[in-house]
């Protein structure tokens, strides 16, 4: 029952939705990270609920760092943090216990766990589990920065409203820091909110495709293959509860392509190497090539919605209908965006860690 990611810098995730908290154990943090508990704040506050796009359920997220941190630095010790649940109404979940949420993990976590699960709120494979997700990416994230390498992700498309593709990395990047609502064209914001609220407003939800940069990344990180940078993205990215798909650079764009037309030549300006495209995502024979590494990212419906739904009950064994009860989000594509840049921060201070030593987030390359 395996619930860390990571091999050099390793993240175990802990607790269930309506449990007393949730949180996490990292290990392998080089030591002497300054910690920044506002910004940790406010990477949990882009995930929060906040409005009526998103689910009801209001957590304050008052995060605690209970050990692995002494004077503000980390000591390279496993640091722990944890998160009170708060805000829980677990009587919504006892009246369908048995009932299987269509495309929720209900059924399978029965057949895992033998009845033991925790089923409220999804228990364990809840998306309340992605706050301490957030947390201990906050960190890296922000360590990350102080070398010059940043992390962002954006909407690219919800319910069939597009925003604009990556184009000065670094500067849309930075763009993304102070945004609620993470796209680059501000103009597709209301479109996007107006095909949300109309979902919500039929009792269904919306998914979308999210698109993820990583700049600043030097050339040589990742291995040929079986912890090839893509593969090891991958992994944690399907981690995360929603993503059914993954594409890298040009991705199943490929596909219809002839090799004249997407190959990235390559040129040296002032003595660094660079590709004149980037359609293989900064990527080549699974290692980085210095250029930015971009990949999106297919985000499912929310699987929750108050519709009437055919089921079956997985303990009398018999089908049924279901009307779900509960606080969830017409669209989850928003609040997924910290996730997954939380999730490539843990993974590329992973790959860092195996290819510079544990100590690369102080002393650099």
């Amino acid at each position: 029952m395996k619930n860390t990611l990571g091999t050099n810098l390793t993240v175990t995730l802990f607790g269930e939705s309506h449990g007393a908290m949730i949180g996490a154990v990292v290990d392998g943090l080089t030591p002497g990270i300054e910690i920044d508990t506002g910004f940790i704040a406010d990477c949990l506050a882009k995930r929060r609920p906040s409005s009526a796009i998103d689910t009801a359920r209001r957590e304050q997220d008052k995060f605690q760092i209970v050990s692995g941190v002494f004077e503000n630095k980390t000591t390279g010790t496993p640091l722990c943090i944890v998160i009170p649940n708060e805000d829980t109404k677990s009587g919504d979940y006892k009246k369908t216990y048995g009932l299987a949420r269509p495309s929720h993990a209900d059924y399978t976590a029965y057949c895992k766990y033998h009845g033991f699960e925790d089923y409220r709120g999804g228990g364990h494979f809840s998306g309340r589990i992605t706050a301490p997700l957030v947390a201990v990416g906050a960190i890296l994230i922000s360590a990350l920065k102080k070398l010059g390498i940043t992390v962002g992700t954006h909407i690219l498309n919800c319910a069939g409203v597009c925003d604009r593709a990556f184009g000065d990395v670094s500067s849309d990047i930075q763009s993304l820091a102070n945004k609620d609502f993470p796209i680059l064209d501000d103009d597709k914001k209301q479109p996007m909110i107006d095909q949300i609220l109309t979902a919500k407003n039929s009792l269904d939800s919306v998914g979308g495709v999210t698109q993820t940069a990583v700049y600043g990344l030097p050339a040589g990180v990742g291995e040929p293959w079986f912890d090839s940078v893509e593969s090891m993205l991958s992994h944690a990215v399907f981690s995360i509860g929603g993503v059914k798909g993954i594409e890298f650079g040009l991705g199943f764009g490929f596909a219809n392509k002839r090799a004249s037309e997407c190959n990235d030549a390559l040129s040296i300006e002032d003595g660094k190497v660079n590709t004149k495209t980037n359609n293989n995502g900064g990527i080549n024979g699974g290692i980085t090539n210095g250029m930015p590494v971009v990949f999106n990212c297919a985000v499912k419906p929310t699987p929750s919605i108050a519709q009437q739904q055919k089921t079956i009950n997985f303990i009398t064994g018999e089908n049924a209908e279901l009307n779900i009860l509960g606080r969830h989000d017409p669209a989850i594509i928003r609040r997924i965006c910290p996730v997954i840049d939380s999730v490539t921060a843990i993974v590329i201070c992973d790959l860092l860690a195996s290819r510079y030593g544990t100590d690369f987030l102080t002393k650099g390359f």
